[in-house]
């Protein structure tokens, strides 16, 4: 007889910071949208995947580590990989570290710093890791709201900034609005944030906003700082990686690099994700085609989106947060009958919001068609 142990049993060994934490969302299961929608294809625009794939080059690397065997342990260091991040940023390989993405060094770096009670600063809306790492290292949370054109609140963050926070997290561009600070903007937070604290720059989608003049390469601004610091990228997003879960940063010192490390599992990045990492990084011409051909669709579709009479926040991301003007996960179950996955915010002052990370033009004309007619109806 099969004798399941009582759930109270278990609940009472979880510990209250993990127990009050909220789900991640990662967007609805594409099998189960199919289904309900009784289409073939589903459109899924919800985890900010790149719908132009890797280059030819990172696919002849994965083949050629796959032809060479998966029986043996990647190597923990990442050496070649770290090498050549190094040279392409002009840093020493010391003082890069890799990660299972990047998600999963936000994580490392809440582990080797925080303490139960520390304060943690970052923004709202904001990136949900930013939050629940913090939380389940029983860290305090205090998310500084962008302003109502959902531009930088320069006072805002000055007073937040104020309290003494022992980390501080920041994305540029913002997730899941895709705005940007400008080098001034960045200058501003840099230079309020207190000496003692580590401030992380998290540039996941750096990538597709630096073809804008404005925007502030954040290795470079953070560079001659005498203080903690740390510069978070990503392969997963215009590198078109993110089944494969590779991540890195840039850090102030080997010592913040060595801090994470020791707190990592020992072999966190695979080895086909390594080799086509280093193939990525060299295949300059696969990424600038990728961000292009993004930047042409974000503009386009703004454009039919807003011309709708839909309100679209300004994005230098590979997405675009969309106010409905209805509740949003009532907005996300209609599209899911079209075959289409959009990420419903639930942000608490953002519920009326989608983010839907773009794809082909075929594809996000499916999506403008469906979007502005279920609010049409819905406003009607």
């Amino acid at each position: 007889m099969n004798h399941a142990l009582a759930p109270a049993a278990s609940a009472a060994l979880i510990r209250a910071e993990v127990a009050g934490l909220p789900r991640y969302d990662p967007g609805a299961d594409p099998d189960e949208v199919a289904a309900l929608g009784g289409v073939r294809r589903v459109i899924k625009l919800s985890n900010s995947e790149s719908p132009y794939g890797v280059s030819p080059a990172v696919a002849a690397a994965v083949r050629r580590g796959l032809a060479g065997g998966v029986a043996r342990y990647p190597d923990p260091t990442g050496k070649r990989l770290t090498e050549a991040i190094g040279r392409s940023l002009d840093v020493p390989a010391g003082r890069v570290v890799l990660g299972n993405g990047s998600e999963n060094l936000l994580e490392l770096l809440c582990r080797a710093v925080l303490d139960p009670g520390d304060l943690v600063v970052t923004q709202a809306p904001g990136f949900s890791l930013h939050e629940t790492f913090p939380r389940v290292m029983g860290a305090r949370v205090e998310k500084v709201p962008v302003t109502a054109e959902f531009g930088f609140d320069a006072a805002a963050w000055r007073d937040a900034l104020a309290a003494g926070p022992k980390l501080v997290f920041l994305a540029n561009p913002c997730n899941p609005t895709g705005t940007t600070l400008t080098s001034g903007e960045l200058a501003r937070v840099v230079a309020d944030t207190p000496a003692s604290a580590l401030l992380v720059l998290d540039e996941a989608y750096g990538e597709f906003a630096r073809a804008d003049p404005e925007y502030p390469d954040g290795l470079e601004a953070l560079r001659a700082l005498d203080r903690p610091w740390i510069v978070l990228r990503t392969f997963s997003k215009a590198y078109g990686l993110a089944g494969l879960r590779v991540g890195y940063g840039i850090a102030s010192d080997t010592t913040l690099v060595q801090a994470l490390d020791q707190v990592r599992t020992p072999y966190n990045v695979n080895q086909p994700a390594q080799d086509a990492a280093v193939a990525a990084l060299g295949d300059h011409a696969h990424l600038a085609d990728t961000v292009r051909r993004t930047r042409l669709e974000i503009s386009r579709v703004t454009d039919r989106l807003r011309g709708a009479g839909l309100c679209v926040v300004p994005s230098s991301a590979n997405f675009l947060f969309i106010d409905t003007g209805c509740r949003s996960d009532r907005v996300a179950q209609q599209l899911h009958r079209a075959g289409i996955i959009v990420k419903a915010w639930r942000e608490p002052g953002y519920e009326t919001y989608i983010r839907a990370s773009l794809s082909t033009p075929e594809d996000n004309d499916v999506f403008v068609r469906c979007l502005t007619e279920i609010c049409a109806k819905d406003t009607a």
